[in-house]
């Protein structure tokens, strides 16, 4: 068994040698900027549209529907304040979840400061969006529907194909972020009546600093990055060639080993959720029981602070966390599990594991040996675990 067990696969994962191969010769032999005219520029140029190409047949999307980004924060900014921007004659209402990413919740409170009005939906105990209320929501004035294909904290896959049906009845733009999903669940844009989608290569054996936004032919949105022509003259800034070639090339792994992976990743994520379940007491598993990403598993365990879980853990050896990445430094409990009705005292415990293709059955044994050993050395040093037992 390897040294490190790397169980953090929501916030980033390892590049794939593969990708990197296909990478590596546009950093120094074919290092043109793709703007050019000459033959060199030509040949890079013609390596991002056949990136275009593989991201979008993930999706089952054209090719001139993509658009690369930095990432999916720049993505789903872009989606938001785009779309609102061009739609402003038409509405100023835009509805999303409690349980978004920051990056989505930031990004509206920052129109509701420019005078849009924002409905954040609420979710039930796993996390799952209520379509009752979603529809109740809508207003003559709404002009974007976003909601998340799946959490990226309890890993909740939300009713996307529903969604997306409800806000075409209603002539409502339907955005969605997909930056955990993309690669691991199938997902279809036009089965699934999405009009916009956010990616990030990162998350699935890409390279860091580059993703992707699938904006529906004919959907009006404002340019969100000034300053030339690229992409259509839509998003400006000269293209990160080795990034978008290393992402369409994970693009294109991911989708050829999606079946075979999320049937070895689900398997092990069940495995690890019922071992969990059994030998630590007291163990809340976080977000849909079935309707999950196959590689999340999120708990909460009482009576212990996550950080400190988190300390012991790394130094036997496993990378873990407690949520999001982007918020891996406050001090406040997760949003997400507040948001699914868990108390603040609660939310504080929460552990979130997250498997790759390479987790094998071994580590999670290992995990599980330390997981269990740490939790009970966390809770004798309890005053409130100490008070609980005696009461109990």
């Amino acid at each position: 068994m390897n040294n490190l067990i790397y169980l953090d696969n929501a916030a980033t994962t390892k590049l794939h040698t593969a990708v990197l191969d296909e990478m590596l010769p546009y950093f120094s032999e074919n290092f043109s900027n793709p703007a050019g005219i000459y033959a060199s520029a030509r040949k890079s140029k013609a390596a991002i549209e056949k990136a275009r190409a593989q991201v979008a047949a993930v999706i089952g999307a054209t090719p001139n529907e993509i658009y690369f980004t930095s990432g999916g924060s720049e993505s789903d900014n872009w989606a938001i304040k785009g779309v609102a921007d061009a739609l402003k004659t038409k509405g100023n209402h835009i509805i999303t979840t409690k349980i978004e990413h920051h990056a989505i919740l930031h990004t509206c409170e920052y129109l509701e400061k420019c005078g849009y009005e924002v409905t954040y939906l609420n979710v039930d105990e796993n996390g799952v969006v209520k379509l009752d209320e979603l529809k109740a929501a809508i207003r003559p004035t709404t002009v974007l529907i976003s909601v998340m294909f799946a959490n990226n904290e309890i890993g909740t896959i939300q009713p996307i194909a529903e969604i997306g049906r409800i806000a075409k009845e209603h002539g409502v733009l339907f955005h969605t972020d997909a930056v955990q999903a993309f690669g691991h669940v199938p997902m279809n844009v036009e089965d699934m009546n999405i009009d916009l989608l956010s990616a990030s290569a990162h998350k699935f054996h890409g390279p860091k600093g580059v993703g992707f936004l699938y904006i529906r032919k004919g959907v009006k949105i404002q340019t969100y990055l000034h300053g030339g022509a690229q992409e259509r003259g839509r998003r400006g800034s000269t293209h990160n060639v080795p990034g978008i070639i290393g992402m369409g090339k994970a693009a294109e792994l991911a989708v050829e080993n999606l079946v075979e992976n999320s049937h070895k990743m689900s398997k092990l994520r069940d495995y690890l959720m019922a071992q969990i379940q059994t030998k630590i007491p007291f163990a809340k598993l976080n977000g849909h029981p079935v309707k999950r990403l196959p590689n999340n598993v999120n708990f909460c365990f009482r009576f212990i602070e996550g950080e400190s879980l988190l300390i012991m853990l790394d130094s036997v050896g496993i990378c873990a966390s407690s949520g999001s990445a982007c918020t891996s430094g406050s001090l406040d409990p997760s949003h997400v599990l507040l948001a699914i009705g868990l108390p603040h005292e609660i939310a504080h415990g929460s552990l979130r594991l997250t498997l790759s293709e390479e987790t094998t059955k071994e580590e999670l044994d290992y995990v599980i040996e330390k997981l269990s050993a740490i939790v009970e050395r966390l809770r004798s040093m309890s005053p409130l675990y100490e008070d609980f037992v005696k009461e109990n």
